[in-house]
């Protein structure tokens, strides 16, 4: 009963429950034919007027006779405001998150949206620079009673309303991942997307205990207003047992600190063993590694998508 008690309090907490579902109204704006795969430039919408830009990256061979497992990408940070979903479709920013084009190579069909604030979602009237806009929009949702994590829970689970529309999909095959504040998007959207069967997040667990001690500076989704009277960023995550979730860190990465990992990560554990679904939850911390997504942390990304979705 106390995971029942902490959901009901955090859903307060985000801002309360979601708003009735209205048409999605995507619209593929064109289609590139890339070496093995297409990316569709689309837009979806998650409430009316509020369209989110998209990137669909499908296998060649892909169709409706033909489905395929999907994972939606939520994309880092990093102060790249510029960068959203061009990044993990490999179109734009650092190789090493170009973690699309890997996983569409893989057999999975992918969708990469912008988050709140970045790339195509900065300000329409151009009177904000980024940073603003982004506070801006926080401080926005906060006068509302809700938060900029309620927001981009919203914006995710229409992104799986987006991927089960899709006839190349296998609806019952649906996973996510995402790098730092992809990875915050990730534990957030997992207790309230049972249709998202496999998780992994890469680099990001900030719990309110470190941001605490070390006057960490995270980006705003992390900070739900008045949870941590009822428990941390570990309680949030811990509700997405029994469903696979794997996590990726490195031991030098200070925005997660390591000698917070321990006892964090015991706390989801034991909500898996708790399930008797000890072996759906896996930790990787990555020895003298910092905020990076090492070869040795996408080999276990790629193969917790192949155990759990293949």
């Amino acid at each position: 009963m106390a995971d029942v008690y902490f959901r009901e309090k955090l859903l307060q907490c985000l801002g309360g429950p979601w708003p009735e579902k209205a048409d999605l109204k995507p619209h593929v704006k064109e289609a590139e034919q890339q070496e093995g795969y297409r990316i569709e430039t689309l837009t979806y919408e998650v409430e009316p007027g509020d369209a989110i830009p998209a990137l669909l990256l499908v296998p060649d061979g892909v169709n409706a006779q033909n489905s395929a497992p999907a994972v939606a990408i939520w994309h880092q940070h990093g102060g790249q405001y510029h960068l959203g979903k061009s990044e993990p479709a490999g179109l734009a920013g650092n190789p090493m998150h170009h973690t699309g084009v890997a996983l569409v190579k893989e057999g999975y069909v992918v969708l990469c949206p912008d988050a709140l604030c970045f790339e195509e979602r900065r300000d329409p009237t151009g009177k904000l620079d980024n940073m603003a806009y982004e506070r801006f929009e926080f401080l926005r949702y906060v006068m509302k009673g809700k938060s900029m994590a309620w927001k981009n829970i919203l914006d995710m689970q229409r992104a799986i309303d987006f991927l089960c529309s899709r006839p190349e999909v296998n609806e019952n095959k649906i996973g996510c991942y995402g790098h730092s504040m992809g990875s915050t998007h990730t534990w957030l959207i997992g207790p309230w997307e049972e249709r998202i069967k496999c998780l992994v997040g890469n680099c990001c667990l900030p719990t309110y205990r470190g941001i605490h001690r070390e006057h960490m500076l995270h980006c705003f989704p992390n900070f739900v207003p008045g949870l941590e009277q009822y428990g941390d960023t570990p309680d949030i995550a811990a509700l997405i047992a029994p469903r696979p979730l794997h996590l990726n860190f490195g031991e030098t990465d200070s925005g997660t600190p390591a000698e917070d990992i321990p006892w964090s990560t015991d706390i989801i554990r034991n909500a898996y063993e708790s399930q008797h679904a000890e072996k759906n939850f896996s930790v990787y911390i990555q020895p003298a590694t910092g905020h990076v997504l090492s070869d040795e942390m996408w080999i276990r990304t790629r193969d917790w998508f192949a155990k759990h979705l293949g």
